[in-house]
C-alpha cells in the first residue's frame, strides 16, 4: 500500500517514521477558508446516525463550514430515541437540517453513514440504492469493507467511497474540537482512506471532511487495513487489554495485603493516570527511564513476564479479525441482542472501590506502580509487534495502539471508571473488550506470574529489544503532532 497521495487543496508534508517515508496533512483553524475548496461539488453533507461519531461530527463540520453554502444535515429513522437530541443541538426540521435518514441520504452529495456497525450490515444495501450516481459514502470505520468481503460484495461503481477515522471517541472529538477554539490545533488525528474515486475529487474530500472536524494531522491507510487495526486494537490495549489487565493486578494486589483502595490506585488509577500522561508527553520509553533503580528492576520483571502471554492473545486476536470471525462475532451478537440485554460490569466490588477512590483522588493521588508499568507497556509493545508483523505503517500502529489510547480513551477511563467505558462503548467495542479481557486475565495469571512468582527462568529478550525499539523513534515524532492542548474531561 502506497502512503503518498496527491492533493490540490491541501499541502502534504513528508515525514520519516523508523526509516519509513509517509506524508500528513497538519490540520488546524487556518485551514478551514480551504473546505469549500475541498468539498467542491458538495452542497449537503448527510451525516447518518447521532451514536457516539455522529453528534461530534456534524457539529464539528457546521462550525466550520459556518458563512459556507455547504449545509450539514442530519438524518434518523423516523420515531429515533436521538431526535430530541440533535434538537437540542440546533438540527431542526423546519430549518432543514434534520430528516428522515433515507430522505436526507438521497438529498446529500456526501453521505457519512455514522449509525452502528451491525445497522451498516443491515442496512447498506437500501444506502447504496438511495444515494445519488457520483454522490460520495463516508465511512469512519472499516467495518462495511470487512462485512462485505466476507460475503462476496462490493461498493456499487458508481459512488466515491472515503474513510476519515478519528483515533479516539466522539466525545473526545467533540471536546477537543471545542478546546481548539482559542488553541490552533487541538483535535484528535484521523486516518483517512480512498477505497473508491470514480470522479477524481475523493481525496480532497477526504482530507477536507478529516480537517473540518479538527484533526490535528492526517494520515493515509487504506478501509482495510483501518477495520483491522481499529477492530484489532479495541479488543486489546485500547479497551480489551486493559480491563483484562486491571482486573488481574487488582486481585494480585489485594491478595498481597493491598486495601481495595490501594490496589485499585495502584492498578486501574496508575494506568489510566500517570503511566498515560507520562506516555502522552515523554513517550513509552520514559515510563520505564523515569524509575528508581529499584522499581525499574520490578518493571522489568512485569515487562518479561508479561511480554509473551499479551503477543500471544494479540497474535490470536490479529488473525481472528483478518480472517473475518470477529466480524461475523459482531453480526450475531446484534441478532442475539433482539433477545438478550448486556449485563454491567461496574456492578462489581472492585468498580464499587472505583467510585470510592475517584471521590478521594486529590487526597490519595496515584503513582507509577512498575508492577502495572511493566504489564501495560509490555502489552502495548506487544500490539505494536503485531502490528509490525502485518505490515502496518507506524502513522497508524502509534495513532491506534499508543496516541488513541494515552489521549483519547484512558483520560475517559480515568474520568469514569474502565467498566464504565466497556458498558458504554460502541457494540462492536463492547462485545471485543467483553470476549478478549479474560483471556488477557487468565493468560497472564497462568503463563506469565504464576512462573514468575515460582521463582522460574523467565526470558529476559523482551526487555533487552524494549530500550531500542524502533517505535521510540516513531512516537517521538509523532508527538509533535499530538492535540496542542490535553483534554479536558467533564
Amino acid at each position: 500500500m502506497s502512503l503518498n497521495f496527491d492533493s490540490k487543496v491541501f499541502e502534504k508534508e513528508h515525514i520519516q517514521l523508523s526509516g519509513t517515508d509517509e506524508y500528513i496533512v497538519r490540520g488546524g483553524r487556518h485551514l478551514f477558508h480551504l473546505l469549500p475548496q475541498a468539498f467542491e461539488g458538495v452542497k449537503t453533507i448527510g451525516v447518518i446516525g447521532w451514536g457516539s461519531q455522529g453528534p461530534a461530527q456534524a457539529q464539528n463540520l457546521r462550525d466550520s463550514l459556518e458563512g459556507t453554502d455547504i449545509r450539514v444535515r442530519i438524518g434518523l429513522r423516523e420515531g429515533s430515541s436521538s431526535w430530541k437530541a440533535a434538537e437540542a443541538h440546533g438540527f431542526t426540521e423546519t430549518s432543514g437540517t434534520l430528516g428522515e435518514m433515507f430522505t436526507v441520504i438521497r438529498e446529500s452529495d456526501l453521505v457519512l453513514l455514522l449509525i452502528s456497525d451491525a445497522a451498516q450490515a443491515a442496512l447498506y444495501r437500501d444506502v447504496f440504492s438511495a444515494m445519488k450516481p457520483g454522490a460520495t459514502l463516508g465511512l469512519s470505520h472499516g467495518f462495511l469493507l470487512g462485512h462485505m468481503k466476507s460475503i462476496g460484495d462490493t461498493f456499487p461503481d458508481s459512488i466515491n467511497v472515503i474513510g476519515v477515522c478519528p483515533k479516539g471517541m466522539g466525545p473526545s472529538v467533540r471536546r477537543l474540537y471545542e478546546q481548539g477554539k482559542d488553541v490552533n490545533g487541538a483535535g484528535i488525528n484521523t486516518s483517512f482512506c480512498v477505497e473508491q474515486d470514480v470522479d477524481g475529487r475523493a481525496t480532497d474530500i477526504a482530507v477536507g471532511w478529516s480537517v473540518a472536524i479538527g484533526a490535528p494531522f492526517t494520515f493515509k491507510t487504506s478501509l482495510e487495513m483501518e477495520y483491522r487495526s481499529d477492530i484489532y486494537g479495541e479488543r486489546g490495549i485500547l479497551l480489551g487489554a486493559v480491563h483484562g489487565i486491571v482486573e488481574l493486578l487488582y486481585r494480585r494486589y489485594t491478595a498481597a495485603g493491598a486495601s481495595p483502595e490501594q490496589a485499585y490506585r495502584d492498578s486501574v488509577e496508575s494506568i489510566t493516570g500517570p503511566i498515560s500522561e507520562t506516555i502522552s508527553h515523554r513517550g513509552i520509553r520514559a515510563v520505564y527511564e523515569e524509575l528508581s533503580d529499584s522499581d525499574r528492576t520490578e518493571f522489568a520483571r512485569a515487562y518479561n513476564a508479561a511480554y509473551g502471554p499479551c503477543f500471544e492473545v494479540l497474535y490470536e486476536i490479529y488473525q481472528e479479525v483478518h480472517s473475518g470471525n470477529e466480524i461475523r462475532s459482531v453480526i450475531l451478537a446484534g441478532e442475539r441482542l433482539n433477545r438478550f440485554s448486556w449485563s454491567k460490569i461496574d456492578t462489581t466490588s472492585m468498580w464499587k472501590t472505583g467510585e470510592t477512590v475517584r471521590a478521594e483522588r486529590d487526597a490519595h493521588p496515584a503513582r507509577v506502580h512498575p508492577f502495572t508499568a511493566g504489564t501495560y507497556v509490555a502489552c502495548m509493545m506487544a500490539q505494536i509487534d503485531v502490528l509490525t508483523e502485518f505490515g502496518h505503517a507506524y502513522s497508524e500502529i502509534v495513532n491506534e495502539s499508543v496516541i488513541e489510547a494515552v489521549d483519547s480513551l484512558n483520560p475517559y477511563m480515568h474520568f469514569k471508571g474502565v467498566a464504565y467505558m466497556v458498558d458504554n462503548c460502541s457494540t462492536t467495542a463492547r462485545l471485543g473488550a467483553r470476549k478478549w479481557a479474560p483471556c488477557f486475565d487468565y493468560r497472564l495469571a497462568q503463563g506469565g506470574f504464576a512462573p514468575l512468582d515460582a521463582g522460574d527462568s523467565i526470558d529476559t529478550d523482551p526487555m533487552k529489544r524494549f530500550a531500542n525499539h524502533p517505535v521510540h523513534e516513531a512516537v517521538s515524532v509523532l508527538a509533535e503532532m499530538r492535540p496542542s492542548v490535553d483534554i479536558a474531561v467533564h
